[in-house]
């Protein structure tokens, strides 16, 4: 055994003991909300494809007539090549849903919030996060050298007194918050941070990923609030409700500006497939025009919780805290068997003695199965 295998099998041991050790299994997602676990048909309800456009035909159809035009990769950094038409257009359409001056498109959501963040702070300021926001976001604020400080979740009694005792000691600030939280599926109180953040002179940053096309009449988080909340740094993903892949940034021209000539992340990385980045714009198209289509997947989510008496969600994102890390992979089990693909959440990803089932719906889930799934949850007590 060489050094390194003793090292990993050394930092593996605990992780196996704690029933943390990760395991990928081969799946394959078939239409409609199915999937596939060897030959074993499921219905997956653990996906963040809302919209089910990873097999809407008029989305596949355009990264196929993509793929034929424009090749298969991009070839290199969009800073060596040139910006690809396609992905200027993609900027101009998410700006203009955003209701931005502009936007840049990343290969990635992770990669756009570890350019943005330290596109932005340095040592010299302060990041103040909501302590369930995304890894990447902390991932992000890691790389700049500011003073990183979690505000209790939610709390904006925490965070006003958190600003009134750090912020005048900093040259500038940034709040940092998913929309929806992906864990939880709740909604961020955009609207007193916006307040918080521009009588404190911070810049708000919103992780959209899970409100795109899905809340707000498919605008996102920032849409469920009137008047509209000021949140100047707008960021989020085309992987989810898209059904495509990549990351972007909606901002004032000059931001936008300063990100694409200092993000390290976009600068050194290759740029977005043209199919990836035409099936994104083909899902804005449906995002755009069909708002009864985009309120499905929140709409099944109700009818779960309604079904399990669990609370309201405002996102399709519901999640049944269990506990206990085993008893929250066996209950995962015990779904898999009954023909539902849930995944058990647990740390890391979420705190110590918060494992839960993490429950999302799509567009195309049935009544029949949402209903037959909530009966399974009573069957086995986990409900």
């Amino acid at each position: 055994m060489t050094s390194l295998d003793a090292f990993a099998e050394k930092k593996l041991k605990p992780l196996i003991e704690q029933g943390l050790k990760r395991h990928i299994h081969v799946t394959t997602r078939t239409a409609k909300g199915h999937a596939l676990r060897g030959e074993r048909p499921l219905i997956s309800f653990c996906c963040n494809d809302y919209l089910n456009f990873t097999h809407h035909p008029k989305i596949t159809q355009a990264a196929k007539n993509a793929i034929d035009q424009y090749g298969a990769g991009s070839g290199a950094s969009r800073l060596i090549t040139g910006n690809h038409p396609l992905i200027n257009e993609l900027e101009q359409r998410l700006a203009r849903l955003k209701g931005t001056e502009d936007a840049c498109v990343f290969s990635s959501g992770y990669l756009a919030n570890i350019g943005i963040i330290p596109s932005l702070a340095g040592a010299q300021d302060i990041i103040f996060i909501d302590e369930f926001s995304h890894a990447c976001l902390r991932a992000g604020s890691s790389l700049t050298q500011a003073h990183m400080v979690f505000y209790r979740h939610k709390d904006m009694a925490h965070l006003r007194d958190l600003i009134g005792r750090l912020r005048k000691g900093h040259r500038n600030g940034l709040i940092l918050t998913d929309g929806v939280f992906s864990m939880d599926g709740d909604l961020a109180p955009l609207d007193e941070l916006s307040v918080l953040a521009d009588k404190n002179n911070c810049w708000l940053m919103s992780d959209d990923a899970h409100g795109l096309g899905v809340i707000g009449n498919g605008k996102g988080s920032r849409h469920m609030f009137d008047p509209l909340p000021h949140i100047p740094l707008q960021m989020g993903t085309l992987s989810k409700a898209l059904g495509s892949f990549g990351g972007y940034l909606c901002a004032s021209r000059p931001v936008i500006d300063l990100i694409k000539t200092r993000a390290r992340s976009l600068i050194y990385t290759t740029a977005l497939p043209p199919a990836s980045t035409a099936a994104a714009l083909a899902a804005l198209d449906i995002i755009e025009t069909d708002h009864d289509y985009c309120r499905l997947p929140l709409e099944n989510a109700r009818l779960f919780a309604q079904l399990a008496r669990l609370p309201k969600p405002d996102s399709p994102i519901v999640p049944v805290i269990i506990g206990p890390t085993a008893k929250t992979m066996h209950f995962a089990e015990i779904l898999e068997k009954e023909g539902f693909l849930v995944t058990g959440i647990r740390p890391p990803t979420v705190a110590p003695g918060t494992a839960r089932l993490r429950f999302t719906f799509s567009a195309c889930h049935q009544k029949s199965d949402i209903r037959a799934l909530a009966t399974v949850l009573k069957k086995h007590g986990i409900i």
